[in-house]
Order: C-alpha cells, then sequence, then structure tokens
C-alpha cells in the first residue's frame, strides 16, 4: 500500500472518517487464529479497513447470523475446460464464493500460441474477481505431440511484465525435469524465484526429489493421500482436485482426517469442470463442503480454500480479513452446506442474477480446425496374430489400465463384449497423422462420440462402435470447426459447436448447459456406464503424460515405458 493510500484508509480504520461499507455484526472466521468471533467490518476503496465493533460506514449491511470469510481460491484450472468464455465461467463461479482463480492457458496455448493466452488475459481482465495466468510450460507437453504451437522460452519472456503472470504453469514433461532437458530447464530459470506449478502423477521416490530439486512446487495430480504425503515430505504443495472427471478429494481428505496431518500444505483446485457441474454443485465451496462432511474442521478446510493457496502463490493482499487486505468477503449461514448468500469483490457486492457477458472473440481464433474430411476407411483396424493393447478406462479418474488381450485375428476389428474402437486425428497442420485402438468401460453402442477437446493438443478423439459413425462424427466436427458431436445409427443426433479454438463457445453458457445435459443423457441411454462422464472423460485419452495407456494421432502410447507401442 503507498502512502496516499494509507492515509485514506488508515482515517477510517483510526474511526476518524465513516467507512464505504461496513458490515455489521457477522460472524468473522479468522483464518490466523482459527477462531470465530462477531465483529463489524469497515472497507474503504476496496480494502478492508478494520474489524472492530465502532465502525460506521457511508453504507451498512446487517450481517447478523451469517458468517463471513475471505472469498475462496481455486488453486488451479483451466477456464478454456469449462466450455464457456473464460468471462462466463468466472461470474458463475465467482457467484459460488470464489473471487480468485489461477489459471493456466495450456489448453488455448496448445491450439493458438500466444494468442490463446492473450484472448484469456484479455477475456478476464475486467472480470468480477481476480484471475491470474501461470505461463504454460508444456506447449507441447512433450516430444511426441502433435499440437499447434511451439511455446519456448524466448516466447514467454515477454509476459514477465504483466503483474498478472505468477509464474509456470504446470510441468507435465516430468522425465525432462529430472533427467535435466535443456530446453524445458530453461523455462524453470526462467521463472525462477517465483511459483512452478507441478504434474507429476507416480513418480518414484527419487524421481520425485529430483522434481521437487528442480524448484516444482505444487502438484495437483495426487489421486491418493499416500502420494500426496510423499509429495508434502519433498516440500511440495498439494492442490486437492475435484472436478468433473477427477475425483481425488474424498481419498486425499479421509487420509488427512484418519492421519490427523496438519492441513497447512494443502489447497483446493477444479482442474477442470464443466459449467453444468458448477451450476449445479457450486464450484470451491463444493470442495469445502465435501471436505467438512469428510471430517475437516470448518476453519481448516476455510484456510485450505483461502490462505493456504494465497501464501502457496505470493498473493499477500488475499486470502485473509484483516486490516490491509483486499476485501473479497464471503457469506454463508450455514459452515456445514457452504451456501453462498453474498460476494464482495474489493468491496463490492456482487449482483448474482446479472447475466454475464460473452465478449468478442478474435475471428482467426475461430479457424483452426485445419483438417479435410476423414472416410470410414480410416478407423480400419487389423488384428493379425498378436494381442491387442487396451486402454482401460478408469471410471472417476483420469487414469487408464494397459490391458492386453487376445483377440481374434481379423482384416477389421469390430467392437464387441463392451469394447469400443478409439481414435486419435490431427488437426492442427493437417499431417495425415491418425491412428485407432480399442478401449474399454467406454461402452457405447449403435454409434460415435467425437470431440476436440483432447488434453493437450486437442486434436480430435472420437469413440465408436462402427467406423460408419466414428466418420460421421469427425466430418461434423471439422463442419463446426470444432465441438462435441453425438451420432446414432448414421444420423448426428446433436452437436454442440465450440468454436473459440475447439475448446470453447460463445453462444453463452445457458444454451451450453442445455444442449451439453441433452447430450449426456443420451450417451447414457446409448450404453456409457453412469460412472464414466462421457465427454471429459473422452478428453483425456489422448494426454501421454498421465498412466498408464493413451492414443495418440501416432499410436498407442505406454505412458509408463514412455514409448510408443507397435
Amino acid at each position: 500500500m503507498d502512502y496516499a493510500a494509507f492515509k485514506r484508509v488508515s482515517r477510517v480504520t483510526l474511526g476518524k472518517e465513516p467507512a464505504d461499507l461496513v458490515l455489521k455484526g457477522a460472524k468473522v472466521i479468522d483464518v490466523f487464529t482459527n477462531e470465530m468471533h462477531t465483529a463489524d467490518l469497515a472497507i474503504k476503496d476496496g480494502i478492508i479497513a478494520g474489524i472492530g465493533t465502532y465502525y460506521e460506514g457511508r453504507e451498512e449491511i446487517d450481517m447478523s447470523g451469517k458468517y463471513i470469510m475471505p472469498g475462496f481460491i481455486d488453486s488451479h484450472l483451466h477456464l478454456e475446460s469449462t466450455m464457456v468464455t473464460p468471462n462466463e465461467l468466472v461470474t458463475i463461479a465467482a457467484g459460488c464464493g470464489t473471487t480468485t482463480f489461477i489459471v493456466d492457458p495450456h489448453e488455448a496455448a496448445n491450439v493458438s500460441g500466444t494468442a490463446g493466452v492473450d484472448y484469456i488475459l484479455d477475456q478476464t481482465e475486467d472480470a468480477p474477481a481476480n484471475v491470474y495466468v501461470m505461463m504454460p510450460s508444456c506447449v507441447p507437453a512433450t516430444d511426441i505431440d502433435d499440437n499447434g504451437f511451439d511455446f519456448t522460452a524466448a516466447k514467454m519472456k515477454p509476459y514477465l511484465r504483466n503483474p498478472r503472470i505468477l509464474g509456470l504453469g504446470e510441468v507435465m514433461n516430468d522425465p525432462g525435469v529430472v533427467y535435466g532437458d535443456k530446453k524445458l530447464h530453461e523455462k524453470l530459470r526462467l521463472f525462477a524465484g517465483k511459483p512452478i506449478d507441478g504434474h507429476a502423477p507416480f513418480l518414484p521416490g527419487e524421481e520425485l526429489s529430483a522434481y521437487a530439486l528442480a524448484g516444482i512446487m505444487t502438484d495437483h495430480e495426487c489421486s491418493s493421500y499416500d502420494y500426496a504425503m510423499e509429495e508434502v515430505r519433498r516440500g511440495i504443495h498439494v492442490h486437492i482436485r475435484e472436478g468433473s472427471a477427477a475425483h481425488n478429494l474424498e481419498a486425499i481428505v479421509k487420509g488427512i482426517v484418519k492421519n490427523r496431518i496438519p492441513t497447512e500444505n494443502f489447497s483446493f483446485c477444479t482442474d477442470d469442470k464443466h459449467i453444468e457441474d458448477i451450476i449445479r454443485d457450486g464450484h470451491i465451496n463444493y470442495n469445502v463442503r465435501r471436505a467438512v462432511k469428510l471430517g475437516i474442521k470448518p476453519i481448516d478446510a476455510i484456510k485450505m480454500a483461502t490462505i493456504n493457496a494465497a501464501r502457496c502463490y505470493g498473493l499477500s493482499h488475499l486470502g485473509a480479513l484483516a486490516p490491509g487486505y483486499q476485501a473479497d468477503i464471503i457469506a454463508t449461514d450455514n459452515l456445514e452446506k457452504f451456501d453462498i448468500t453474498d460476494v464482495f469483490h474489493k468491496g463490492v457486492r456482487l449482483d448474482r442474477s446479472e447475466r454475464p457477458k460473452v465478449r468478442p472473440c478474435p475471428e482467426e481464433l475461430k479457424r483452426t480446425i485445419n483438417l479435410d474430411p476423414v472416410s470410414k476407411e480410416l478407423f480400419r483396424l487389423p488384428i493379425v496374430n498378436k494381442s491387442a493393447h487396451i486402454i482401460g478406462i478408469d471410471a472417476s479418474q483420469i487414469t487408464t489400465k494397459h490391458v492386453v488381450k487376445k483377440l481374434g485375428n481379423t482384416d477389421n476389428y469390430v467392437p464387441a463384449n463392451g469394447l469400443n474402437k478409439i481414435a486419435a486425428i490431427e488437426r492442427h497442420k493437417n499431417s495425415g497423422k491418425a491412428s485407432v485402438g480399442i478401449c474399454s468401460h467406454y461402452g457405447i453402442r449403435g454409434g460415435a462420440i467425437a470431440s476436440s477437446v483432447s488434453h493437450d493438443s486437442h486434436n480430435i478423439i472420437v469413440v465408436g462402435d462402427n467406423d460408419e459413425d466414428m466418420a460421421i462424427a469427425v466430418n461434423e466436427i471439422i463442419r463446426v470447426q470444432g465441438g462435441y458431436v453425438l451420432v446414432e445409427k448414421g444420423k448426428v443426433y446433436d452437436t454442440l459447436p465450440l468454436p473459440v479454438m475447439g475448446l470453447m463457445s460463445d453462444a453463452g453458457f445457458s444454451e451450453v448447459n442445455k444442449k451439453l445435459q441433452r447430450m449426456i443423457k443420451k450417451a447414457h441411454q446409448m450404453g456409457i456406464p453412469d460412472d464414466v462422464e462421457p465427454y471429459i472423460t473422452l478428453s483425456f485419452m489422448a494426454l501421454p503424460v498421465i498412466p498408464e495407456i493413451r492414443i495418440t494421432p501416432r499410436g498407442l502410447f505406454d505412458v509408463s515405458a514412455f514409448k510408443f507401442i507397435k
């Protein structure tokens, strides 16, 4: 705070002039002492001027019976993965009490490079919350990916001047970190002294230590308590993820409660959460609610959603209710349900009934599917005298199982017995790269599903039980320049266009939500199990940095061995 600001705000602090706003008689959650006390909270120029019982304000709001706490922080997410434009997502999630977002725009960067990153920054400049950006570190994610841009350290350097750039985003190429890839370590050195996010599922102990040695500070990929503790013991801050496809909160929180582990080194994130799930369940307030139900004390859960994350990212003005902190404040009348009744950002009460604005998108970001129409012959899969390597989908997680199964010889495999064909097709440079494989536990019958949302390179991914419908689905993706497509018995059942980089819709969240719910319901009716989220699950099947087996346009990839399967 500069001198002039101190002089203005301190006059309110000392009771010499009225505050802009006073929240009267609230039950204040103190994240420093784990106390709860009744007080008035005074706000001046968007800053908390003081907490006590003597404040008067030009505006006063009676908060009797309500608990007030700092606004929640989502420690790691990809705005693009919500499928709506960034300002819409931020506005909707802010209504749930999330007033700070630490975003990694690597989805946009993989498709459109710096133009994609600039789009995220521009779209969130005046959002009704704090939006900070971590520079995408692995674009492409690995040397075997086919994406749309190569984001080098030199191209990142100009962004260091932007105060909203906090550090380096999730470093997914853990072999490159551990074994000293020169180009990757150049990026680590560029962001030395700043937060550096990790992405390291299932690293052995020695390699995990080398990962931490390189300066990795956080990870959101823990799916078990034991692995989370291995990371914490090495000084890595764990973001407990609860999204639409990856549900890690219960396993980790149960371990914390059972073993009475301090929570200072844990925070919450959503990573990838669909807009309809946010509308139905909430955002970070859902994570807090679930943690409390599983046995975390309410104030500890609140700290995991506030001060823990703020300290992790060096946001010294956020995460607490105390003099000098930004007046990002939320209120609830229940510390079990955490239904948010009021949200204040920089001391301004949000009108949660106001519809978020859809901001224009540059036209060049709406022409990113560079692919000629495909024929059904693309999906032929001969199996001759060898065992098939099958992608075993793991329900409620984004990991997969590497299943090896003997199938009968055939010049073109026809899915049966709960199996499906799955294919990945390069779409950025029309290179002709494509591969076909088999997956289990997806289960669609009588049709196909295709998507241009396919982490992290965002090539086209399609799964089905027949070649004709798979071709129809892919060609529909090409026609609408990105989206989700569901085909049934030779006809397009429905399409959710995602024309912004093939990742987001600019039609408004209401239309997206309505159409997506209809398509998800139909997908389950076509055989996809209830415990499999059809579209988000599919979007992770081409990501070659999460075990155990994936499909890429170059072929099936064994993540554990880090090599293609021949």
